[in-house]
């Protein structure tokens, strides 16, 4: 009984040795397998790559790029040395020259300190831009060639297919207020198409990261949601007033109203005047929101996020009326009635 309790005990002796031991042995794996993942793709023969990083990509989606570019071995790998580093918030969006005989960490270097590349240009779309001022503003600055870029955005049917969303609008309709205003980084000689896709791409991005989630609570379809949007564009002049506007114009939709909103007066005009005037006001457009009842057909400009979710997030006021103040801060005066509004701001 006593040897057989010894043998016993040698066994589990022997079992328990050789688990550490496969411990030991996985860990050097693991180990070894980390360590290759983290070195270059080709050290000898290295090739240099351009990549674009979108802005708010996060780690894992940096991390999809570079292996779908060839330039990383493994993304899992690529996203534990980036927390290892405590990396994940200082990886930046832009445009690359990175090459394969880069190692990760050298990667997670450059992406840190941001794209730099002598090919690479920038623009700047501000918030509340029509397209016609982006063609004007991009073909001053020798980016596009405006007669190109207005003719491809007159209609979406040139990106619809690659874009399905599109299909959502109206046969004809132009792709006003779906080019996201944003600062963007091209390569010179970008054509004008990749231009407009990559505006629509970013459009897509902020609007499925940020609105997308809301649209639920309101009985709105796609264009009626950046409809609305540019109008609040075009009339708040201070964020803190985005939510009371979109409150009038809900407002104004559900007691039947017409929205009698200058800004879509100044789109059919083609000109951004300070006062309109009772002609200007009768002119005959749908887009004309003094004579035609509810939303226009189309967005009237390119909404920022601000305005979007403003739009789909009214202040919970009962206002119908909101005026601009004469002390020359661009805020408004907000009233309940049309007395209210009369007297809030008497005609001089």
């Amino acid at each position: 009984m006593l040897g057989t309790a010894r043998s016993k005990k040698k066994k589990n002796k022997n079992k328990l040795l050789l688990f550490f031991l496969l411990i030991i042995f996985s860990i050097l794996l693991i180990g070894r397998y980390y360590k290759n993942g983290l070195m270059a793709v080709s050290a000898e023969n290295p090739t240099n790559i351009n990549i674009e990083i979108p802005n708010g990509s996060s780690s894992k989606k940096i991390a999809t790029i570079l292996k779908e570019e060839g330039l990383i071995k493994n993304e899992f790998i690529f996203r534990i040395a980036v927390k290892n580093k405590k990396a994940e918030g200082n990886l930046k969006a832009g445009i690359y020259t990175l090459n394969t005989g880069m190692s990760t960490d050298e990667i997670i270097y450059e992406l840190s300190k941001g794209g730099k590349n002598d090919n690479v240009i920038k623009f700047t779309i501000p918030e509340g831009y029509e397209i016609r001022q982006m063609a004007d503003k991009l073909a001053e600055e020798g980016i596009v060639d405006k007669k190109r870029f207005i003719e491809l955005t007159s209609d979406k049917k040139y990106f619809q297919d690659k874009y399905p969303f599109l299909m959502e609008l109206a046969d004809g309709q132009s792709l006003e207020g779906f080019l996201y205003p944003s600062t963007y980084e091209i390569y010179i000689g970008t054509s004008e198409e990749d231009i407009i896709s990559k505006m629509i791409s970013q459009f897509v991005q902020v609007y499925e990261r940020d609105i997308e989630s809301s649209t639920g609570d309101l009985d709105l379809s796609l264009n009626e949601i950046v409809t609305l949007a540019s109008i609040i564009e075009r009339e708040a002049k201070l964020d803190e007033e985005r939510e009371l506007i979109s409150a009038v114009f809900h407002n104004r939709l559900k007691e039947n109203m017409l929205l009698q909103s200058c800004a879509t007066v100044q789109y059919v005009l083609g000109e951004r005047k300070e006062v309109l005037s009772e002609k200007d006001i009768q002119i005959k457009s749908d887009f004309n929101t003094y004579i035609h009842q509810g939303l226009p057909p189309a967005p009237i400009a390119s909404p920022g996020k601000k305005s979007l979710i403003a739009a789909l997030n009214p202040a919970e006021v009962n206002y119908l009326y909101f005026r601009t103040k004469d002390d020359g801060t661009g805020a408004h005066t907000f009233s309940r009635t049309y007395e209210e509004h009369l007297k809030a701001n008497p005609k001089k």
